[in-house]
């Protein structure tokens, strides 16, 4: 069976927080190991703080669209905003690497999705936004939905 779920949300700081509890409680029927879970959300956290930071600049009259789909023990989900866009993918997904070194960031948010994620690609150009998809296989091949 499939499920999916579409939410779009304003690019503030307390919505990373929000997107977390959303793709969380989207998985429930899952039953995910709790580690699944942690992985899950930490990943969700890194792609919209990215948005949020690196795409909007801290915009908050712009917004971020955040999808999930599950079927047959797989998840996908989607982060997508209308923001700058990354000029230089490969060099963005290097460890350490910061667009806002200013900022303190630490560069490892690509790093944790690849490692916490099964499969992970960026569609972005500049002035074009940005498109994160992430795709997470279970364990064990579980009952998605009731």
């Amino acid at each position: 069976m499939r499920n999916e779920m579409h939410i779009r949300f304003s690019a503030v700081s307390e919505n990373e927080s929000f997107a977390r509890v959303a793709v969380a409680a989207f998985l429930t029927n899952v039953n995910p190991t709790l580690d699944e879970l942690t992985e899950i959300k930490t990943v969700v956290s890194e792609a919209v703080t990215n948005s949020i930071i690196h795409g909007y600049d801290h915009d908050a009259e712009k917004f971020i669209e955040l999808s999930a789909v599950l079927e047959e023990g797989k998840l996908d989900i989607v982060v997508r905003d209308e923001g700058h866009g990354i000029s230089d993918i490969p060099e963005a997904m290097e460890p350490l690497y910061s667009s806002k070194p200013e900022l303190e960031r630490s560069g490892m948010g690509f790093t944790i999705m690849e490692n916490f994620m099964d499969e992970v690609s960026v569609e972005s150009g500049p002035g074009q936004g940005t498109v994160v998809r992430l795709t997470k296989y279970f364990a064990a091949k579980k009952a998605l939905c009731n």
